[in-house]
């Protein structure tokens, strides 16, 4: 039984670690070829990267590179095409809402390959998001999709999507599920591992609950000079009143756009202030043991967003919308956008009143297996 599975970004590998995982523990009948579309280089991708988190790297790499959304789409198309002809899965196995995922489920749909699509459902509402155009089409071609919320679940019923499970689910007669999330097996797998392995905090000389974590990297806040200044004069401001630190792994965008964005007098003051602590880009391990000692998390990562969650973190959301709707209906995430105000009445909120729920709306860390055994069932 032969599946492909493809990704295109570093976070995607690690959601299929929890996928491959279980194949490879529990399912040795299933064959799992991994492609990697290379829509995005990343120099972390290298042999440790995978040895560390014990992650098989993928068989297959098309090296497609970063381009405008047409000409990287295309092309991969074009190459995804050729490997599915070449491999004859019975199934291709998707994550998430890249330009990787989008290719995939039109070459697959065109060529009547049933489509898994993980993560389904999720919606922000927005579709001048790229991520959202690219999440309802793989939904409306897939075979089998498998949402981590309720909400996400809920959403598809309302698009037309049906409740009631086919015994053989096709493009035409799709089957949806609530599985839980990929993404909390994982983190609680990493989670003991990165306990034992990272050494961040000791080389950042922090310590637990005394700093918070911040991330930027979404063109909307880091290609906008009124946003990315508000940004940084917010988290100075956070700084002197609360006299607290900030953590900010860089995205090497950010870099680039703070030195052509942010005003000069704002540029000195950042560089000066001690408390805010900006470091290069981390790996897995060291980001979760990052976010599992942080006070609070501020961020515009969809990701980062539900780690936060994972570990019992608040999270302050730097988008005007998510599509993880749950968590800010805990009261423990709350969106802000770049607004200064906002943000700052949130840190003061989270920081001063730290009793927060975080009821178990992410599955049972069981999500990879449901999925692995439901797809024996429909595809056997």
């Amino acid at each position: 039984m032969r599946i492909l599975t493809i990704v295109g970004a570093r976070p995607q590998i690690i959601k299929a670690a929890a996928f491959s995982r279980e194949i490879k523990n529990n399912f040795p009948e299933i064959e799992e070829i991994i492609v990697h579309t290379g829509q995005h280089y990343d120099q972390n991708m290298s042999e440790v990267f995978f040895k560390e988190l014990g992650i098989p790297p993928p068989q297959i790499n098309l090296k497609v590179g970063s381009s405008s959304h047409g000409d990287q789409t295309a092309i991969m198309i074009q190459k995804i095409e050729e490997i599915l002809v070449d491999k004859k899965p019975i199934a291709v196995v998707v994550y998430g809402d890249t330009n990787s995922t989008l290719a995939t489920a039109i070459a697959a749909s065109k060529i009547h390959i049933p489509i898994v699509h993980i993560e389904a459902g999720l919606r922000s509402f927005n579709k001048k998001m790229p991520e959202e155009v690219n999440r309802i089409v793989c939904d409306h071609v897939s075979t089998l999709l498998f949402s981590p919320t309720k909400s996400g679940y809920s959403n598809l019923i309302n698009e037309g999507f049906k409740k009631e499970l086919n015994d053989k689910a096709s493009i035409n007669s799709p089957n949806i599920y609530h599985c839980g999330d990929l993404m909390y097996d994982n983190s609680l797998y990493f989670s003991t591992i990165s306990d034992k392995k990272s050494r961040i905090l000791t080389d950042l000389d922090i310590k637990n609950k005394t700093y918070i974590l911040a991330t930027v990297h979404r063109n909307d806040n880091t290609d906008s000079s009124l946003k990315l200044n508000e940004l940084f004069h917010t988290f100075l401001e956070i700084i002197k009143t609360h006299q607290i630190k900030i953590i900010l792994p860089i995205h090497p965008r950010t870099t680039k756009m703070m030195d052509q964005l942010l005003e000069p007098n704002l540029k000195k003051k950042v560089k000066k202030t001690e408390s805010l602590k900006i470091i290069p880009p981390v790996g897995f391990l060291d980001m979760i043991a990052l976010e599992k000692n942080a006070q609070l998390i501020i961020t515009d990562s969809g990701g980062v967003q539900k780690e936060s969650y994972f570990f019992k973190k608040p999270c302050i959301i730097l988008r005007p919308q998510t599509e993880w709707v749950e968590i800010v209906a805990t009261k423990s995430a709350i969106i802000t956008d770049t607004d200064s105000v906002k943000i700052l009445k949130a840190t003061a909120n989270f920081l001063n009143h730290p009793e927060l729920q975080f009821p178990p709306i992410f599955g049972d860390a069981n999500a990879a297996s449901f999925i692995v055994k439901e797809m024996i069932s429909q595809f056997s």
